[in-house]
């Protein structure tokens, strides 16, 4: 980049900046999310709650579901409302 140019986009560098953010914290969470250990926790919380009592069969059936999805799935998204998919 020229001279003229950096100073022209120097306006744009807090803008760049926060993009750069967003990324870095992005990143930062799906490393979370699809970090092994988060998920046996959370599957672990999942069977607790369902041996005290707080879930019912269908809804600890659900809630694991939901933590193999977002597993599974590289994006984490979630099946489409009202539909089911065979894995």
């Amino acid at each position: 980049m020229g001279l003229i140019s950096s100073i022209l986009l120097l306006p744009l560098a807090p803008v760049k900046g926060v993009l750069w953010l967003g990324e870095v914290i992005q990143d930062q969470v799906e490393q979370t999310l699809h970090d092994p250990a988060t998920i046996r926790r959370e599957l672990e919380e999942i069977d607790e709650a369902a041996a005290a009592g707080r879930l019912s069969e269908d809804e600890k059936e659900k809630a694991q579901q939901a933590v193999l999805d977002r597993m599974i799935r590289p994006g984490g998204g979630t099946t489409p409302a009202g539909g089911s998919e065979n894995l």
